[in-house]
């Protein structure tokens, strides 16, 4: 279990990227409290990502590169009780919130498992897979992060003012899902896991993004514009001009030649940009949010 090789499937680097759902969701709630900000922060990025990271990784037993490893070592038992030792700290924690909260986190850390146990296999499943992936670490993770920040429970589910922001993070996250396994098709193919991404092919898979990221960059206008917020619009599409930029240039080198673009350096590229993007913005979202919240 002390292996670094364990270790390094965590993954915790990786978390980053999945950072702006939780800066979103600490903008939109007006119940700010540094203690609370601090548990869900550690929870969610520093306990249960990596240990479905890890978790995943087990069964998955990839031998070419994953998100965030460009070569992972050999996975041994030890990862298993690792990730899962990490999935009861994040419980623990979680707890110190409310047992909702907590909950939300036991609810979300059992479908990650599902995503690749060999009894369930999500992965198998490309439609099925992508829509869980992407509801899970989009709409559930936002109203599971405005719960555990505000110290509420699973009655969120049902406000409008959180289910709205929450679905449009999911919306974004249906268009980067697929991107994540361009470069995988080769080994999940051997392994029988139909992706989304192998179903529609490389070529498919871009097309496919661009659609979903169309639309959820039409619903975030939306969004900001119904709320009266100018300048976040203005923020937004500043923030979405390196990523769409880095798409297009990537797009137009894998149409000439799938095989040599279509890789792992490519798409930690974009999930560079993307991620630092994002996460500039819904940090200076909430910062802005905040200054409005203190005026009245």
């Amino acid at each position: 279990m002390l292996k670094w090789s364990n270790w390094k499937h965590l993954r915790i680097p990786f978390s980053f990227y999945l950072m702006p759902v939780f800066f979103f969701a600490l903008a939109m709630t007006p119940n700010h409290n540094g203690e609370r900000i601090l548990i869900v922060l550690i929870t969610l990025h520093l306990f249960l990502y990596p240990s479905s990271n890890g978790y995943n990784s087990y069964f998955d037993k990839d031998e070419k590169s994953i998100g965030g490893l460009r070569n992972p070592p050999k996975v041994t038992l030890g990862l298993y009780y690792l990730s899962l030792l990490f999935f009861l700290v994040s419980l623990g924690l979680a707890y110190l919130i409310n047992w909702q909260f907590a909950s939300m986190v036991l609810v979300y850390g059992l479908v990650s498992m599902a995503y690749s146990h060999p009894s369930i296999r999500l992965k198998k499943h490309p439609y099925l897979s992508w829509f869980i992936a992407g509801f899970f670490q989009g709409f559930f993770t936002f109203c599971m992060a405005y719960a555990g920040l505000s110290d509420f429970g699973w009655e969120i589910f049902s406000r409008q003012h959180v289910i709205i922001p929450g679905i449009l993070t999911s919306l974004m996250l249906w268009g980067s899902y697929p991107l994540t396994q361009v470069y995988q098709h080769e080994e999940d193919a051997k392994r029988g896991d139909q992706t989304l991404s192998l179903k529609l092919g490389v070529k498919g898979t871009f097309s496919f993004a661009a659609l979903w990221f169309l639309v959820s960059g039409i619903a975030f206008a939306w969004f900001f514009i119904q709320r009266s917020q100018v300048n976040a619009l203005y923020g937004f599409l500043l923030a979405m001009v390196p990523v769409v930029l880095y798409f297009v240039i990537w797009f137009s080198f894998v149409r000439k030649d799938e095989k040599r673009y279509a890789n792992y350096t490519w798409a930690m590229w974009m999930n560079r940009v993307s991620g630092i993007a994002l996460n500039a913005f819904f940090i200076w979202y909430f910062l802005e949010n905040t200054q409005i919240l203190q005026v009245f």
